[in-house]
């Protein structure tokens, strides 16, 4: 039986300086017995999404090393961007794809927590199935932004996990956490009108009384003239990509609107997506990589990222 592999994507505060880009992926593959499976940048959100994966010891080093590289590069006072954001390392989850429990993902959450408090200074937020308050979610932490918590984070309710009760001067803060897959998934529609996209949003989200294990908000892009609705498919099982796209054009036709397309971010596994993924979701672009199969990479980490082997080959 192959060892555990488990899955860490990583949100980072840059997604439009390739340097800084190709910096974070290096900090990655130099970690050893880990695998880079894909780079999803965005210019409007100024956010990327990192995926790899291999042995829990492994993924949990390589998560350390490219926080360490990301507040070298990286400074929110001048970042600008749609998404939500707290850190330079905004979020980092760990995530059990094969033979691995969300238990184990959890202690190398809080061992990857004590670890960026002591070297790094940063202040640390647990979340997910790491969380030592279980209503300390991802919006709540959120809340304000990094703007909003370098003036708050010395109040009781913003007091950090680990860490010092102040912000890094330039890195902010960071959440990490347990939890099973995620799909983030988006869909841009034919308008300007961020009013719509909002209350598109809010028809879609679960914690407004649509879909279940959704959540969504209205965004603007700038660089594509248009607005998005930006979901995080928290169980594909409940909702599918699919389910999603249906639903926000249905609720986009009722308001006159047309859907422009589809997009994924990060990675997805293969059976939650529908058959020519490219065409029914109306992707505007799909790498191969993005298509996760749990065991096939499981088979190809046996021995290396799964164990204390050396080094598989990253993309």
């Amino acid at each position: 039986m192959s060892r555990p592999v488990i899955e860490c994507v990583p949100n980072f505060s840059e997604g439009r300086n390739p340097a800084v880009l190709a910096a974070l992926a290096g900090a990655i593959r130099k970690a050893g017995c880990v695998r880079l499976i894909d780079v999803s940048p965005d210019v409007d959100h100024n956010r990327a999404v990192f995926t790899f994966a291999g042995g829990g010891d492994a993924v949990c080093d390589a998560a350390f090393r490219v926080a360490e590289v990301a507040l070298e590069h990286i400074d929110l006072r001048a970042h600008q961007g749609v998404h939500p954001r707290i850190g330079a390392v905004d979020v980092i989850p760990f995530v059990p794809l094969w033979n691995a429990t969300l238990d184990a993902c959890a202690a190398l959450a809080r061992r990857l927590a004590e670890r960026l408090a002591a070297q790094l200074g940063l202040p640390v937020y647990l979340y997910g199935a790491a969380a030592r308050d279980p209503t300390r979610t991802l919006p709540s932490i959120r809340q304000g932004g990094f703007e909003g918590l370098r003036a708050d984070i010395a109040l009781p309710a913003r007091r950090p996990d680990y860490g010092p009760t102040r912000v890094h001067p330039t890195g902010g803060a960071v959440a990490v956490g347990a939890r099973e897959i995620l799909i983030a998934f988006n869909v841009d529609l034919e308008t300007t009108d961020l009013a719509a996209a909002r209350a598109i949003a809010a028809a879609v989200r679960e914690s407004s009384g649509g879909l279940p294990a959704v959540q969504a908000m209205g965004v603007a892009m700038a660089s594509r003239g248009l607005v998005q609705v930006s979901m995080n498919l928290r169980d594909y099982r409940r909702t599918s990509p699919l389910i999603a796209l249906q639903r926000v054009e249905a609720e986009a036709a009722r308001r006159g609107i047309a859907v422009s397309a589809g997009e994924l971010i990060g990675c997805a596994p293969r059976d939650a997506l529908p058959p020519n993924p490219l065409a029914t979701l109306r992707l505007r672009a799909l790498r191969p990589e993005q298509i996760l199969d749990p065991e096939g990479l499981a088979r190809d980490l046996c021995g290396t990222a799964g164990s204390d082997g050396p080094p598989a080959g990253g993309r």
